[in-house]
């Protein structure tokens, strides 16, 4: 099977490490993807790839969507989110939203990748709670409790949490999470990013 993939270098070798079988075709556009008309599969791991318009192609697309939903851009069926942010492709299961099609089955079994299906809303579960634990890292460090680097290491090996929220952050983009906390605090004011995290992010 030969798979098609629209991402940077980084993304792309955490995906096309789960199988050795599939051809995976790196793309550098959606329009690349006439050339590749026997692909099974597009995946679109770019942070902003629930803009594009996928009506144009049958395939079963899956597209990096943490920080907004599919209804918002009312994209047809055969596209499914997934949390594509880094570090998150290569975990044993992963989750999605949307319709599951047999094809879109297929591929997570090719991939040998368990799934949980959730509903069409903004942050599914693990980024939600990664954006909360990395929110609250930085109160810490703008009333200066601690250093990043200690609330690092604290967070590790208190939790026993494979990273530290700084160590987190610097993963998956700090404007990926401030993105996704702005969101989030629309309805819930629980997830008002810290002045700092907002800080950094206009400065960056």
């Amino acid at each position: 099977m030969k798979i098609a993939v629209l991402s940077n270098e980084h993304s792309f070798s955490e995906l096309s490490s789960l199988s050795e079988t599939i051809e995976w075709k790196k793309i550098n556009s959606f329009e690349d993807l006439i050339q590749y008309s026997d692909a099974g599969a597009l995946f679109n791991l770019y942070d902003d790839a629930v803009e594009n318009d996928y009506s144009s192609t049958s395939l079963p697309v899956f597209i990096n969507c943490v920080n907004d939903t599919l209804s918002n851009k009312k994209h047809p069926n055969n596209v499914v989110r997934m949390n594509g942010w880094n570090g998150f492709i290569k975990r044993s299961s992963w989750e999605l939203s949307g319709t599951l099609s047999t094809k879109h089955i297929e591929i997570l079994e090719k991939l040998n990748t368990k799934f949980c299906l959730l509903p069409d809303e903004i942050g599914f579960i693990a980024p939600r709670i990664i954006a909360m634990i990395i929110n609250e890292a930085f109160f810490a460090k703008e009333q200066q409790v601690s250093t990043e680097a200690e609330i690092d290491i604290a967070m590790k090996l208190g939790t026993n949490y494979p990273k530290g929220p700084f160590e987190w952050m610097n993963e998956i983009g700090i404007k990926n999470i401030y993105e996704l906390l702005r969101q989030l605090s629309k309805e819930d004011k629980r997830y008002q990013p810290s002045a700092l995290l907002e800080k950094e992010v206009l400065s960056s």
